[in-house]
């Protein structure tokens, strides 16, 4: 069996990956991923279907979430390292 190298590969694509600057839909699915990960949705759908309004904490921190994805979306340059928790309510 021979086998051969393809010229590019995968060192190719990761690279090329690297070198494109984050856009704004980037940090929007960062947000949209830690909105999941706080369960907003189901807790949203549980008011909305109840009408027990959510729990406050959950509700500031979607704010807060909402308020990051917005001003780092806005700007000219987005930083590379956008979804490090620096930059998000902890």
């Amino acid at each position: 069996m021979n086998l051969r190298v393809i010229d590019g590969g995968l060192a190719t694509l990761h690279a090329d990956f690297e070198l494109q600057a984050p856009q704004r839909a980037d940090v929007e699915r960062e947000a949209e991923r830690r909105l999941r990960r706080l369960g907003y949705d189901r807790w949203r759908g549980r008011q909305m279907a109840t009408g027990i309004p959510m729990p406050r904490d959950i509700h500031y921190r979607a704010l807060q979430i909402e308020f990051v994805a917005k001003t780092l979306g806005g700007l000219a340059t987005i930083p590379p390292d956008f979804r490090s928790d620096i930059y998000w309510p902890a």
